[in-house]
């Protein structure tokens, strides 16, 4: 088990770091307002009717960060430093999330993949949920044993961690793709000048860095699990 502790440390600590960046980002561009004047909710109506969205409500939503596009209610939820905020950074998440607004009226696959995946990913995390209590009272030794339970328990494992790593991995382009369009639209509707172009840019790019570190995180840990598997069954 000492693997599987080392992988959650490394990237407990890269992703610390990583949202302690991305908050400091936020939290800079947040003292630079926009020289047009707009609110978030403003660019993110003004976003959605020049996609031809009108069955897309804004709503304000409470705490830092908490802002995301809910496709089931067709809703983009603006933090209220968002909604209300006349900053880069309100521009830069208010225009991203109407970026998965866009996504969602056009199709686009990955968005669609990582929807359908939402159950698949619930059950997952459960289970990964269940072991990691489990194993703070029964301890690694289940592990070492060479019995049917143990390697039934491993490809339960393995499983689990696979379906959690096809969605983060899913959700990269599906991220990435929505800060492309937000940065795109605010460039060429004139929302923002150049220097805010690059403030914008910058902050979704850390955005957007947070879910890579999730995806290697979850990779590390399938890894770690496919070659306990793969060792025990070589045992066998």
């Amino acid at each position: 088990m000492g693997g599987l502790i080392l992988i959650g440390i490394v990237f407990m600590v890269i992703g610390m770091i990583v949202q302690w960046r991305l908050k400091s980002k936020f939290t800079e561009y947040s003292q630079v307002g926009l020289m047009n004047g707009m609110s978030g909710a403003e660019i993110a109506s003004q976003m959605l009717r020049d996609n031809g969205i009108y069955d897309v409500r804004i709503t304000q939503v409470e705490g830092m960060l908490t802002d995301h596009y809910n496709p089931a209610d067709k809703t983009v939820n603006l933090s209220a430093d968002v909604y209300h905020g006349r900053s880069v950074s309100a521009a830069a998440v208010a225009a991203h999330e109407c970026g998965h607004a866009v996504q969602h009226k056009v199709a686009y696959g990955p968005l669609k993949m990582r929807s359908a995946l939402v159950p698949v990913v619930q059950v997952c995390s459960n289970i990964l949920n269940f072991f990691n209590m489990a194993m703070m009272f029964i301890g690694g030794f289940i592990f070492y044993n060479q019995g049917l339970v143990s390697t039934t328990i491993l490809t339960v494992l393995v499983a689990a961690n696979l379906g959690v790593t096809l969605f983060a991995m899913i959700t990269l382009p599906v991220e990435f793709d929505a800060s492309r369009r937000a940065l795109a639209w605010v460039e060429q509707r004139g929302v923002v000048n150049r220097n805010e172009y690059g403030m914008a840019k910058d902050a979704l790019q850390w955005a957007a860095l947070t879910y890579v570190v999730a995806a290697l995180g979850a990779l590390a840990n399938l890894l770690y699990y496919a070659s306990l598997l793969l060792g025990r069954r070589s045992d066998d």
